[in-house]
C-alpha cells in the first residue's frame, strides 16, 4: 500500500473518533455505522477490566484522535523521509502488548503499519478488545490494511522482528526467547516530577493530572516526587485534592487501605490525605496510592542523579529549565507521536528491517 494511503486512511481514523466527541450529529455514514461500538466500549469496558472506567477509555480514544491528524503525523514522519518509501518489502512484526492502560500499545500499532510493515499483535487480556477495534475502524476506511493485521491467541509464530513490553521479568524472558530476532525489548520505567516550592496553584493542579490519571498505572505516570530541603506539602496535598473522588474506585481504595495497613504496622511514617499515601524513599517505583518522595538540597547535584539513572525513567516533568527535557506539569501522559517510549526510536527500528 502506497504511503500516502496509509497515512490518509490514519488521518481519516483520528478525524472519525474527533467527530465522534465534538458532535453530537454527523453526516459521515461511517461514523454513524461505528458509533454504537464506540459507545459500547467505552462503557463496558469496566466490566472486562475494572481499571478501565469510561473516562480512561474516553481519555485514551480522545488523545489519540487528537494525535492522529494530518499535521502530526506528518511532522512525525518528516526526519524519515528517506527511508519511507513504496518500493520496501513488507516484514512480519510481532508484537506484545502491555494492558496497564487503555490503548497503551497503540502507538506500537501505528508504527508498524505506518512504516509499511505487517503487524502481528499478542493482545494482552486486559486490553485486548479497543485494539481490535480501532482495527475493524481502520480497514473499514482502508481496506487494504486487513492483510496486513493479524492477531495471535497463542504463541506468536512467523514474524521477522519483535517489539515486546512488559515487566522486568518478562523482559528476561523476551531477551532469551527473541535473542536472535531484530528486537525491542522495554522494561519497567516510570516518571517523576522535580518541584522547586515555587509552583503555582495550577501546576500543582495539573501535577495531580500527572499522577492519577489511568489511576497512576502508566509508565509516564509520576510515581515519585523530589522537593527541596523543609518544603511545605500544604498547597501540594491542595492541589491534589482535585482527585479525591477516586477513592470512591473500589479497586484504588483497597490498594490504599492496604498501604496503609502495612505503614502503620510496621511503623512506617508517612503522609496521608484520605486516598493518597506519601512515603520518603529513595525509589522511583511507588506502589498504586502511594507515592515516594525525596528531598534535595542542590538542584544541579539532582539533575546530575537523575541522568545517572535516566534508564529507569520514562520522563521528568518540572519547571525548572535545569531539568533537562523536562515536560511541563500536566503533560505526561500526552506524548506526541515523535516521543518514543524508553526514548528507542521505533520507526527508524522498523524501517530498517
Amino acid at each position: 500500500m502506497r504511503l500516502e494511503k496509509r497515512i490518509e486512511a490514519f488521518v481519516n481514523l483520528g478525524k472519525l473518533l474527533r467527530d465522534y466527541f465534538n458532535s453530537s450529529e454527523t453526516n459521515n455514514p461511517l461514523l454513524e455505522k461505528w458509533k454504537p461500538e464506540i459507545e459500547k466500549i467505552i462503557v463496558n469496558q469496566k466490566i472486562y477490566n475494572q481499571w478501565f472506567t469510561a473516562e480512561n477509555v474516553t481519555l485514551a480514544l480522545k488523545s489519540w484522535s487528537n494525535l492522529l491528524s494530518v499535521n502530526n503525523i506528518n511532522n512525525w514522519l518528516k526526519p524519515y523521509k528517506e527511508l519511507l518509501n513504496d518500493n520496501k518489502k513488507a516484514v512480519n512484526v510481532g508484537v506484545i502488548l502491555a494492558g496497564n492502560i487503555p490503548l497503551v500499545g497503540m502507538h506500537d500499532f501505528v508504527s508498524v503499519l505506518m512504516s509499511g510493515n505487517n503487524f502481528i499483535g499478542k493482545l494482552s487480556s486486559k486490553d485486548d478488545l479497543l485494539i481490535k477495534l480501532v482495527t475493524s475502524i481502520l480497514c473499514d476506511i482502508e481496506p487494504e490494511f486487513s492483510s496486513s493485521i493479524s492477531f495471535s491467541e497463542n504463541k506468536l509464530t512467523n514474524f521477522d522482528a519483535i517489539i515486546a513490553t512488559g515487566s522486568n521479568n518478562s523482559a528476561r524472558y523476551f531477551e532469551y526467547y527473541f535473542g536472535k530476532y531484530p528486537s525491542i525489548i522495554r522494561r519497567n520505567r516510570n516518571s517523576i516530577a522535580v518541584l522547586t516550592g515555587d509552583e503555582s496553584k495550577e501546576d500543582l493542579v495539573n501535577l495531580s493530572d500527572d499522577i492519577f490519571q489511568y489511576f497512576g498505572m502508566g509508565c509516564r505516570n509520576v510515581s515519585k516526587i523530589y522537593v527541596p530541603e523543609n518544603y511545605n506539602f500544604d498547597a501540594f496535598f491542595l492541589a491534589m485534592d482535585h482527585w479525591n473522588f477516586i477513592s470512591k474506585h473500589n479497586k484504588y481504595a483497597n490498594n490504599y487501605d492496604y498501604h496503609k495497613s502495612v505503614y502503620q504496622m510496621n511503623r512506617i511514617e508517612f503522609f496521608d490525605n484520605g486516598f493518597m499515601l506519601l512515603k520518603n524513599d529513595r525509589q522511583i517505583y511507588s506502589p498504586l496510592s502511594v507515592i515516594f518522595y525525596e528531598y534535595y538540597s542542590v538542584i544541579t547535584k539532582l539533575a546530575a542523579e537523575i541522568n545517572e539513572n535516566i534508564n529507569e525513567i520514562q520522563c521528568v516533568v518540572s519547571k525548572d529549565n535545569i531539568i533537562e527535557n523536562a515536560l511541563p506539569f500536566g503533560k505526561s501522559q500526552s506524548p506526541n507521536l515523535w516521543n518514543y517510549a524508553d526514548n528507542v526510536d521505533i520507526m527508524k527500528f522498523l524501517l530498517k528491517l
